[in-house]
């Protein structure tokens, strides 16, 4: 029984902020890289970062950079996208993803999926 739940997703307007959390059980944690992924109604899902084993993250999205902030709480079994001066552009279904492989901004390299939380900014 391995899953991901993510949580924290909303509506907002345009430059709020949200903290999405996902949370992970049946697996080991700390040997899993645990990335994060968007999808916006009638495109592709794209990554949006990863956290890697010792716990630096690297952002796929250029976006993204110095708005969204990603760590994880190991003994919680928690990973965290804290996201700030949101904007349109951002609205999408958010998923954590796990893999054993290493971080990658494929999604076809991660085994385990959340259902995903839904972002919109208005």
């Amino acid at each position: 029984d391995v899953q991901l739940v993510e949580s924290g997703g909303g509506s907002v307007q345009a430059g709020g902020s949200l903290r999405l959390t996902c949370t992970a059980t049946g697996f080991d944690h700390k040997d899993n890289c645990i990335g994060w992924f968007r999808q916006a109604p009638g495109k592709e899902r794209e990554g949006v970062a990863c956290n890697y084993r010792d716990g630096s993250t690297t952002y796929y999205v250029d976006s993204s950079d110095g708005r969204f902030t990603s760590a994880r709480d190991v003994g919680k079994r928690e990973l965290f996208l804290e996201m700030k001066n949101l904007q349109v552009e951002d609205t999408a279904m958010y998923y954590c993803a796990a893999t054993r492989y290493g971080c990658s901004v494929e999604p076809a390299s991660y085994e385990i999926w959340g259902k995903g939380t839904q972002v919109t900014v208005s």
